[in-house]
């Protein structure tokens, strides 16, 4: 674990704080799995599933190529549906030129279906890494868990301060493994973990340990402003960042 003020960044910050990885390059097990097994069913059914895996797609991602793809599928399964009365034909003339089409049908939409699927696969599931917006998607998704992990662990801590206190919350100085998405408790952390709050030096972190041991501690990020001497235009990012366990 890295020792108190090693980070440069604020607590919710990603290199801090990093979260499970978005669609990109290299997309989870569960969504590979599942882009897949999404690319395999043309073939797993002999192609009578294909427009309805090109129809899911092109519901879920509004692409016109997946709309014109359904359309040609389910032109492909509806022909094969209408010669297979000519299947059962008694003369070799009529059932010959059927089973050919009807042959011609199948592997169109089993395995020209299944390779199309493959094809465009990670267009479906992974969209981000091929319009080069995966880092960003994963810079925002990581901020927005960090957010939520915040505040699950303010309502914890006031339902319960005795188990935030056991689950170390914001004390990133100690082990633990209870992820608070980067608070840190201005009444106990020491200074070199005050100082990784937004914009809190490391001569505003020791003012705050100061000034903590004559009062006792703080309440909140406004009293903390107030008795520490802070800038104003702190206390907004330390009410996001601090957490005050009594």
């Amino acid at each position: 674990m890295n020792p108190p003020g090693a980070h440069a960044g604020r607590p919710g910050d990603p290199a801090l704080n990093p979260g499970p990885r978005v669609p990109s390059d290299a997309m989870p097990a569960g969504r590979a799995a599942l882009s897949v097994a999404w690319a395999g069913l043309p073939m797993l059914t002999l192609g009578l599933a294909t427009p309805l895996c090109f129809a899911a797609a092109a519901i879920w991602r509004r692409r016109a190529h997946l709309f014109l793809a359904t359309l040609a599928y389910t032109g492909i399964l509806v022909l094969q549906l209408a010669i297979q009365p000519d299947l059962r034909a008694a003369d070799a003339a009529t059932r010959d030129p059927a089973e050919t089409l009807f042959t011609a049908c199948v592997l169109a939409q089993a395995l020209a279906g299944c390779f199309h699927a493959f094809l465009v696969r990670r267009r479906v599931f992974d969209p981000h890494s091929l319009d080069g917006t995966a880092a960003n998607e994963a810079a925002i998704e990581s901020v927005r868990r960090s957010r939520l992990l915040r505040q699950k662990a303010r309502e914890l801590a006031g339902a319960d301060v005795a188990l935030a206190r056991e689950l170390r919350i914001g004390r990133p100085d100690l082990p633990r493994r209870y992820d608070d998405g980067g608070l840190v408790d201005v009444n106990r952390a020491p200074a070199g973990v005050l100082a990784i709050l937004p914009g809190i030096t490391t001569e505003l972190a020791a003012r705050i340990e100061r000034v903590r041991a004559e009062t006792g501690g703080f309440v909140s990020a406004e009293e903390l402003s107030a008795l520490a001497g802070l800038p104003p235009e702190l206390t907004a990012e330390l009410a996001e960042y601090a957490i005050f366990l009594r």
